[in-house]
């Protein structure tokens, strides 16, 4: 079984901002795969369905952003899912708007939710999707930035992207994660 987690702040004072950019992406995941999130459970909205032949869980954690691994760690225990079939799609400060970086493992880079992630899995090694969010200008305030919209032309760039996640995590449930990498990154 895989786990695919979008990281986000619930509530709608954050709806379509750049720190939500995993929430959207999951949603944009179950439409695509006819996955329905409505089941609350372990401090998250998750929905039960296949991708590439695999049974998977999609999370939305509604611990907000800086403590997701509050509910990822407890779901991954509870369905028995390796953090190497934990896939983390998250927002990325230091990619442009709509790129996509595709990784097996690493560090947290400064990201909140990953750190909580790392610490509640007690590894880094999980793969995770991030999506390019804009590099802040100099100056500008880190926490405006993540919890701002971004312009009409920005929010686009960042949903065509988005709309290639669902391909990307195929592929990757797949085994195919070096093809995914390839493609998208």
């Amino acid at each position: 079984m895989f786990m695919i987690v979008g990281l986000g702040n619930p509530g709608l004072k954050y709806h379509h901002t750049r720190h939500n950019v995993g929430f959207d992406a999951v949603d944009m995941v179950a439409k695509e795969f006819g996955i329905s999130m409505r089941k609350k459970e372990k401090n998250g909205i998750t929905g039960a369905g296949v991708i590439a032949g695999e049974k998977v869980l999609l999370v939305k954690p509604q611990t907000f952003m800086n403590n997701s691994g509050e509910c990822v760690g407890p779901l991954a225990k509870f369905y028995k899912i390796p953090p190497e079939n934990v896939i983390v799609i998250s927002d990325d400060v230091t990619l442009d708007y709509g790129r996509l970086r595709i990784r097996t493992k690493g560090s947290a880079g400064g990201h909140n939710g990953l750190k909580s992630i790392i610490a509640h899995l007690g590894t880094e090694k999980f793969p995770r999707v991030r999506v390019g969010v804009g590099i802040p200008g100099a100056g500008d305030d880190m926490i405006a930035h993540v919890l701002g919209k971004p312009q009409r032309a920005d929010q686009k760039k960042i949903e065509e992207a988005s709309s290639n996640i669902g391909e990307a995590v195929s592929l990757m449930i797949a085994g195919n994660t070096d093809m995914a990498m390839n493609k998208f990154n």
